[in-house]
């Protein structure tokens, strides 16, 4: 029997239309497809307060204009699926929101011709989050590899940027509540119906466990109204954002150690997780490692974090995980911020060199700053020669500073405006022109090449010769390139790593 068309209008007015038949069900939702299926209708189970319909309105509303109307809006909606409208049928209250993009849904699925049947189902961020959930379920196919797990990372903490400039919090940031894909790099965070405005719509649930921020953990006892209990926020979502980009690269949680805090698994749990949460690598307290010799099968080489420490993910990544399971753990204040995170996640990416070993399941990895670079996922050493390009750029008075920045050359790696000018930040504000590569790089004979393609201005620094576009020029040890003669243009010393 064919399922009936329901036709409604949401409150501003606007036509919906959906399929009376449930595809899916959450915690709070029954969720049901437009006819064309380019838009979901979720309609929640119980009654909802007055002032609820009213925080989703002003998240449909003012919030979603917010975000989308400005200049460059277009560019969020492949990093939200934000609801559009809210509905009312029956007593019960509903959001309108975008279907899912087709690449958030399991193409293989699981291991042995898709044993759990997720063949076609979300791509729930818990699927990629562990080793274990990995080794012993995913489809390869469906695994993706380390420079996609850096996009997907990135895409994350843009879009919570975004959230916290609008004064905006997630409330629930989780693997549950962001889709992800490793194939493509992609990601999106949804649920946003439960956004929370400080001082005006406070948080309905306190989050989903191992993202909840230790403050929130310790005070869940008290009730919802004490002036000591710490609720959802900008600050947690901070901390659930450090956890989410830490498991992404390191596919294993950051306090989940070996330490025993109680006897009893509840109060051992909220200790763990609460006043007594202890990052498993703590520099000054070991005593939260993980117990390798204890470790699944499945959870290897990530849970031995001698072997893959955090540091593996470079400079910029290590002092940001340093810094929020340090300080931070215990004091919201301290903890960075999303824009912090985007800003490292950017140049770590800069960083990133591919694995010559073909069979690497990762593919690429940070460069660890030696002379003899090697990957850390499969021990494979680089061969030959490799450019570095330090990065300088110009101050008043005409002197160069270092940008504390580098970028690794490999064949095929680009050069674009953000390389050529500090002023330039590769975000959402990019325009066209900016988008596009200015030079790239190329292996040929042994010997290192920059092929300028879109720089007017670069010349041998060292010589003062130019380097016309579409002239290309040797890259050597301590060769000094001048990309640009404007304010903020780079100047790059080259070294050459390896052997």
């Amino acid at each position: 029997m064919n399922a009936q068309i329901i036709r409604l209008k949401t409150l501003d007015g606007e036509p919906v239309e959906f399929t009376d038949e449930i595809i899916g069900s959450g915690a709070m939702k029954d969720v049901f497809f437009s006819p064309d299926r380019s838009y979901v209708v979720g309609f929640y189970r119980d009654r909802q307060s007055p002032a609820t319909l009213e925080r989703l309105q002003a998240i449909c509303g003012e919030h979603r204009r917010g975000i989308f109307s400005h200049p460059g809006g277009d560019y969020w909606q492949d990093l939200f699926c934000w609801p559009t409208g809210v509905v009312e049928l029956d007593g019960r209250v509903g959001v309108v929101a975008p279907a899912y993009p087709r690449q958030f849904f399991f193409e293989y699925g699981s291991t042995n011709d898709d044993a759990l049947g997720i063949k076609g189902r979300e791509k729930e961020g818990k699927w990629f989050a562990s080793a274990s959930n990995q080794n012993r379920f995913l489809d390869p196919r469906e695994r993706g590899h380390w420079l996609n797990y850096l996009r997907i990372c990135i895409r994350l903490a843009r879009a919570v940027r975004r959230m916290h400039a609008a004064g905006l919090a997630h409330s629930d940031l989780s693997y549950k509540n962001a889709l992800v894909d490793p194939t493509t790099g992609a990601a999106c965070i949804i649920d946003i119906d439960g956004l929370v405005v400080p001082d005006k719509y406070p948080p309905e649930v306190v989050g989903t466990p191992d993202f909840i921020a230790p403050e929130v953990v310790a005070t869940s006892h008290l009730p919802r109204d004490s002036a000591q209990r710490h609720l959802p926020c900008i600050a947690t979502d901070r901390h659930a954002l450090a956890v989410l980009i830490y498991m992404y690269l390191l596919f294993r949680h950051p306090l989940r150690g070996g330490k025993i805090h109680a006897a009893d698994p509840s109060r051992d749990e909220t200790l763990a997780m609460g006043q007594n949460a202890l990052f498993i690598e703590d520099k000054h307290d070991a005593s939260n490692r993980i117990r390798v010799a204890e470790a699944r099968p499945s959870d290897l080489p990530w849970a031995d974090t001698d072997k893959l420490p955090y540091t593996l993910t470079g400079p910029h990544l290590s002092r940001l995980f340093e810094q929020a399971f340090g300080e931070g753990l215990h004091d919201p204040a301290a903890r960075p911020t999303a824009e912090e995170w985007e800003f490292a996640l950017v140049q770590t990416a800069d960083l990133l060199q591919p694995c010559v070993n073909p069979d690497c399941q990762q593919g690429w990895y940070v460069f660890d700053n030696s002379r003899a670079p090697a990957c850390p996922f499969c021990q494979t050493p680089y061969r030959g020669l490799l450019p570095v390009l330090n990065f300088y750029s110009s101050r008043q008075g005409g002197s160069y500073r270092s940008d504390g920045q580098r970028l690794m050359v490999y064949t095929g790696q680009s050069l674009f405006p953000w390389h050529v000018d500090r002023q330039i930040t590769p975000n959402e504000r990019l325009s066209d022109a900016q988008k596009r590569r200015v030079g790239y790089f190329v292996l040929h004979q042994d010997m290192w090449w920059l092929v300028n393609e879109a720089m007017p201005q670069c010349l041998d620094a060292t010589t003062g010769k130019p380097i016309p576009i579409n002239a290309r020029v040797q890259l050597r040890d301590g060769l000094q390139l001048l990309f640009s003669k404007q304010a903020g243009g780079r100047l790059v010393v080259v070294q050459m790593a390896g052997k």
